[in-house]
């Protein structure tokens, strides 16, 4: 035995191994099998396909569950619908009685699902006990708070219905509530498909669920692999699908869906940069490290997986990390002394290891743990590679175990461009004791989170969610209440008269009738760069008014022409970081110099539309009002500073997406164009709108409006033609970050299926009819909140 001199001296931990006696008595108990959670029941398991759920780390089979089939599915879904009504009609009192009773379970239980979880997933028992099943309970306690007060908090929302959700193995109980506690808070039931590797605890749960008298078909979980999850994202009754995954998966989900209605929230992939600069704590940062990528085993989908490092300080952060990595222990997840333990399965070590050996082919240095490794179990030793080029395969490929990759810099903005160079964003963490380099940089870097001075900071009180190729949508927070409500108006559309087949002929219509309105012919050209510009195909279109007689030409644009207006979008970025105020004063002299051209206006509608002059009045009059309304709300749409861990501000900023394409419908060409436009550019974002494609002249008598009014060249680009085939080109472009489209059921699909490529947020009308004129439905903070993302800035205070 060690004399207690020689342990102070060497600081050599013992053996401290967790109990896991409960969780093996419950396993025991039902050691013939787990059935699916349904209508508030456990479902039997004879004669039912049965998969393994192994421990990682000893790689002994806990459980078997089954494999859910499309009969299941439907059965959960049909719980889950029937159980909506009432659900959904209880008080947000009563539903947060519930929220609350399953927070306050959870904790009564805090440590056999610490041990649980452990033994499913092979994560150490102190990240579970201390982090894990902690913020499982503050979720619910959280949601619980939201369900008090929705009704006042979210008036004109209403829940969305039946969620079916998927989640990943990395956080099984975490994600879990993640997602069941705001779905039902806000009033809607849910269908979960834990992960197959790792279902445990969402067993556990819902014994829970049992225990505090959950209403049965509120939450039904049923188990299986990825045809399973498929089955319930497709499924016909699902209103809203949350997935949290990778981001091939999320697309293929996006393509799946397209078209059907369903709200969608993803959460997916990232490859988070990890930024430190020359005057940063450099021992602080070092343990940021340690947390941002050997948390978990760096199956993390935000790990700190890019370390970028200052060159006046590389040699030295490098030696520090190679000397804090010789300290970290690797082996039994139940053994209290662990900083890491096992990957969660064969398969996926293979994968790391696979990717790891690639590393070193292309070039890279490995840097790894001197420990030796269990005999038994999926462990691999944590590690970093220097000597990567930006375009090694490590570099840009989500390894998802406990390998980093180094890479130096030398000025901020160099710092930037690499922490960008990647088609994800889900977080980044900026070290620097200079609070001003360390925000400028918070918000410069594509990242829907920003951890300052720290790293992997999760709170129910703060929205998570990424930019880019990372998803979309958020979870936490105020914002992540609103992926589980649907507004009102929205709801209560009515579907559209079916449109007339339209598209623009390119040749001289000489059977028509011509109006002649007298005065020098004009030519329509489109409108990129805040110049005018001939379509580059060379072609234009006959555009008929009232009557069906012909008022003008419009050029018909092409690819070509949606590439130009997005390289000019592109390039007009000063637009989101020049003051709200400035935008604001923008768009008054906008609707100033709109003004003073009211007569023609309104002339051109009557001409172009065959409304009535006295509708024409009230459209024109309609659409100063809302350019009024946005510019006043330009400098008042404001983010928040969420109540989260003690010690910190964290900012929920509300930040453009930057390049959107906006797609108009036929009705009130001018009103609607207006509508879509100026909520968008007034939060910053730069656009692309494709005018009413029968009604074009409304959009291009614009041009020499915008000339006079300050609009900075680029902010505002039109491009006229054939509405759908723009639409796809926009949406299949991958500068654009989103875009909205008001037209057809078909369109609608079409420029969902075609966003799946950088997986860019989408608001599409599924062919309902707006009334413009109606505040209700074509103004409001819905429209700004669409217009923004959410970036959380985590910011530490203090010493």
């Amino acid at each position: 035995m060690a004399k207690i001199k020689d342990i102070l001296r060497t600081m050599e931990y013992g053996p401290a191994p967790e109990s896991n006696s409960d969780v093996q008595q419950w396993l025991t108990a039902n050691k013939s099998g787990f059935g699916h959670f349904i209508n508030g029941k456990f479902t039997g398991t004879d004669g039912r396909d049965m998969l393994p759920v192994i421990n990682p780390a000893t790689e002994e089979t806990l459980a078997k569950i089954p494999q859910g089939t499309a009969a299941d599915v439907d059965a959960a879904v049909k719980a889950a619908r029937a159980a909506f009504g009432k659900w959904s009609k209880l008080s947000g009192h009563e539903r947060a009685k519930y929220l609350y009773a399953i927070a306050r379970h959870i904790q009564k239980r805090e440590r056999f699902f610490s041990i649980l979880e452990t033994m499913d997933n092979g994560k150490t028992i102190r990240e579970t006990r201390d982090i894990d099943i902690p913020l499982v309970a503050r979720h619910f306690y959280h949601h619980a708070g939201w369900a008090e007060m929705i009704d006042s908090e979210f008036e004109g929302f209403s829940p969305v219905g039946v969620c079916g959700q998927v989640i990943p193995w990395n956080f099984p109980l975490l994600m879990l509530a993640w997602k069941v506690a705001p779905a039902l808070a806000a009033g809607n039931t849910v269908v979960l498909k834990p992960a197959d590797l790792t279902p445990l605890t969402a067993i556990a749960f819902a014994e829970v669920c049992v225990e505090i008298g959950l209403p049965a078909g509120v939450l039904n979980i049923v188990h299986g692999d990825g045809a399973t999850g498929a089955a319930i994202c497709g499924h016909a009754d699902i209103d809203k699908v949350a997935f949290t995954g990778s981001t091939e998966v999320g697309r293929v989900i996006r393509e799946q869906i397209a078209g059907s209605e369903k709200k969608l929230s993803l959460e997916l992939g990232g490859k988070s940069p990890f930024i430190v600069f020359e005057d940063a704590d450099l021992d602080g940062a070092v343990e940021g490290v340690v947390d941002a990528i050997w948390f978990n085993q760096g199956e993390v989908c935000c790990a700190g997986s890019r370390i970028l490092v200052q060159e006046g300080v590389a040699e030295t952060f490098f030696g520090k990390l190679k000397k804090r990595m010789e300290t970290l222990r690797i082996g039994d997840p139940l053994d209290k002394t662990m900083d890491i333990g096992a990957i969660v399965s064969a398969k996926q070590l293979k994968r790391v290891t696979g990717l790891v050996e690639q590393g070193k082919a292309e070039g890279g240095t490995l840097w790894q743990a001197p420990v030796k490794l269990p005999a038994k179990g999926s462990f691999f030793a944590p590690g970093f590679f220097t000597d990567v080029e930006p375009a090694s395969t490590v570099c840009e490929v989500e390894i998802f175990g406990p390998v980093a990759v180094a890479t130096t810099f030398r000025t901020p903005d160099e710092a930037i461009a690499l922490a960008n160079n990647t088609r994800y964003g889900l977080a980044a963490s900026v070290w620097s004791e200079n609070i001003n380099l360390a925000l400028d940089m918070a918000a410069r870097v594509k990242a829907g989170v920003v951890w300052i001075n720290s790293t992997n900071m999760f709170d129910a009180a703060a929205g998570f969610g990424g930019y880019r190729e990372s998803g979309f949508g958020r979870e936490g927070g105020r914002e992540g209440l609103y992926e589980y409500l649907s507004a009102d108006w929205e709801k209560r559309l009515p579907v559209a008269k079916a449109e007339a087949p339209f598209k623009p002929a390119a040749t001289p219509e000489i059977s028509g009738k011509i109006a002649h309105i007298g005065g020098i012919d004009r030519t329509a050209k489109n409108y990129v760069g805040g110049k005018q510009a001939r379509p580059d195909g060379g072609y234009s279109y006959s555009v008929t008014g009232k009557g069906g007689a012909i008022i003008g030409e419009a050029g018909i644009g092409s690819r070509k022409d949606i590439r130009n207006a997005v390289e000019a979008a592109a390039k007009a970025g000063s637009w989101s970081g020049v003051t709200a105020h400035n935008r604001a004063q923008v768009l008054y002299y906008f609707g100033e110099n709109l003004e003073a051209r009211r007569a023609e206006f309104e002339a051109l509608l009557v001409e172009s539309t065959g409304v009535s002059a006295k509708a024409a009045a009230e459209e024109f009059a309609a659409s100063i009002r809302r350019i009024f309304y946005y510019a006043a709300q330009a400098d008042k749409y404001d983010g928040a500073v969420h109540g989260t861990k003690s010690r910190h501000v964290t900012l929920a900023m509300n930040e453009p997406f930057g390049v959107m394409g906006i797609v108009c419908p036929n009705e009130m060409p001018l009103l609607s164009l207006i509508s879509l436009v100026l909520p968008a550019i007034a939060m910053g974002n730069r656009v692309i709108a494709i005018p009413s494609q029968r009604h074009p002249l409304i959009a291009t008598n614009l041009y020499q409006v915008l000339d006079t009014s300050d609009v900075p060249g680029g902010v505002i680009n039109i491009v006229t033609g054939e509405r759908d085939l723009l639409a796809k080109t926009l949406a299949e472009h991958d500068e654009v970050a989103a875009i909205w489209y008001s037209g057809s059921k078909d369109g609608s699909t079409m420029v969902e299926n075609a966003s799946c490529g950088n997986l860019k947020t989408t608001w599409v009308n599924n062919g309902r009819q707006r009334d413009w004129l109606n505040a209700a439905q074509g103004q409001g903070r819905d429209y700004l909140r669409r217009a923004t993302q959410v970036k959380n800035i985590w910011v530490p205070y203090g010493e």
